[in-house]
């Protein structure tokens, strides 16, 4: 099996590839400059040398959500044609697709976690336009995987956020800057490296195509989760309780967006608890050791 994976420079992409090649699989690492998903003829020339039974994994995406609110077109071109357009033109050539897709497609009003089989129901532009997405994917390409992730932190940094939360509250203890973090929004804070190594054991395992959710077990605020962040760091500070109504975001979140699945133990396959990811993102980042 050979994978082409679009956005392998990414916080997720750069896991997918390295968790790919781990296992022995070909892999195509594929930037920005490589190919461009709004650009179907870009995409049909660097999946030239796809065949039945290859994958694409697409997880390119305009994930800035209040700068989506202001340029929801760019996050429907990017998001939902895109996606569209991978997993179009992966299927003209018999390979498969990988969607990668959010949390954000879940307006928060459950109280326990989403599961695949709940309904989505995006309240901002990124998860409409994420939500499109995973339609057009699963239109375009009968061989498809959607997987969702939810906060993901990872060693490459999130494109466009500078970093990722870990590091920003790392960067700012050392800093002695003050720690303002939302204690209203609940989510599952996840690992881009668990997230890929899952996401290829599904490929590895011929997994039945369709939807997972691949986030860390347990939940937490982001408050909770910056907390066990300098806790876990060494750091003697602790973070500030604010209220999500305090920020001057022009984009609704999510009050309980927490990711599980109902389709991964049936398959002999299990996410580790969020405390445990955090553990070795540090440990791998040298802020703690072994």
């Amino acid at each position: 099996m050979k994978i082409a994976v679009i956005g392998a420079p990414g916080q997720v992409g750069s896991e997918v590839v390295t968790a790919a090649r781990a296992v022995g699989l070909e892999t195509v690492a594929l930037a920005h400059a490589d190919c461009d998903v709004t650009d179907r003829a870009s995409l049909d020339a660097v999946f030239r040398d796809l065949r039945d039974g290859d994958f694409a994994i697409n997880t390119a995406a305009f994930h800035r959500t209040d700068a989506c609110e202001d340029d929801p077109e760019r996050a429907m071109a990017v998001n939902a044609l895109g996606a569209y357009n991978s997993a179009a033109a992966a299927h003209e050539r018999g390979a498969g697709i990988v969607f990668v897709s959010t949390d954000f497609v879940f307006d928060g009003s459950k109280d326990t976690a989403y599961v695949e089989s709940d309904a989505p129901r995006p309240i901002n532009a990124y998860g409409v336009s994420k939500f499109a997405g995973e339609m057009l994917a699963a239109h375009a390409n009968p061989s498809h995987y959607v997987v969702r992730m939810s906060s993901v932190f990872g060693a490459a940094g999130a494109s466009g956020k500078g970093g990722n939360f870990v590091e920003t509250i790392v960067s700012k203890a050392r800093s002695g800057a003050p720690i303002d973090v939302v204690d209203d929004i609940v989510m599952a804070p996840t690992y881009a490296a668990d997230a890929a190594g899952l996401l290829v054991e599904l490929l590895s395992s011929r997994a039945p195509f369709g939807l997972y959710h691949l986030a860390n077990g347990g939940e937490c605020s982001w408050r909770e989760f910056a907390d066990a962040i300098l806790a876990d760091s060494g750091s003697a500070a602790r973070s500030r309780p604010i209220s999500s109504k305090d920020l001057s975001t022009r984009a609704k979140r999510p009050r309980h967006s927490t990711l599980a699945s109902e389709k991964l133990a049936p398959l002999g396959l299990k996410a580790r608890p969020w405390r445990e990811a955090l553990d070795a993102y540090l440990i791998e980042k040298g802020y703690r050791r072994r």
